[in-house]
């Protein structure tokens, strides 16, 4: 989840909010949903608080060519093409949920989770205990509400839900 301000065009979200190079939004970023419709045109779609926007780069096949933004086969998919909205909500902080696919996932994530990412504790909790051991062999330091953890069987007790959830940034040394 990213906090940020909603209300613009998917385009702007992409090179502002999460600063992605337009140029790499144009060449590596061939596939985009927006709540569960794809995006061939990324102005004319509405970043709205609680979207969803899930970004892939290009996928093989008939599949791929058909979701492909843009694509030559998009005018086989009407019934999940996100129509036009030419017109700009009024502008609002909200939060976005992101989804990162295939090869953006290793390219994107890293720089997207040192600027903070939001997760309700619960799913905190689920990836922290689903890290296999070399993860934690290969880490050099975690820190949970001031206290380190040391591994998998000491993660922090977790209490009860927050409504908002929680924000985390993760750093990666070399």
């Amino acid at each position: 989840m990213i906090e940020t301000r909603t209300g613009g065009n998917l385009k702007d979200f992409l090179t502002r909010s999460l600063s992605i190079p337009a140029d790499y939004v144009e060449t590596r970023i061939q596939t985009v949903f927006l709540n569960g419709k794809a995006v061939d045109d990324l102005k004319q779609a509405i970043v709205r608080d609680g979207s969803t926007v899930a970004l892939s780069a290009a996928m093989p096949g008939l599949v791929g060519a058909t979701l492909r933004r843009g694509g030559f086969f998009a005018s086989l998919r009407p019934a999940i093409t996100s129509a036009a909205e030419p017109e700009a909500a009024s502008p609002k902080p909200g939060r976005v949920i992101l989804k990162l696919f295939n090869l953006l996932v290793p390219e994107l994530a890293p720089a997207l989770l040192a600027e903070g990412v939001g997760l309700t504790e619960g799913q905190l909790k689920r990836f922290l205990e689903g890290l296999q051991g070399d993860f934690w062999e290969n880490c050099r330091g975690a820190v949970w509400d001031g206290r380190p953890i040391e591994g998998p069987f000491s993660l922090p007790p977790f209490g009860p839900e927050k409504e908002d959830g929680i924000r985390i940034k993760v750093t990666w040394i070399d």
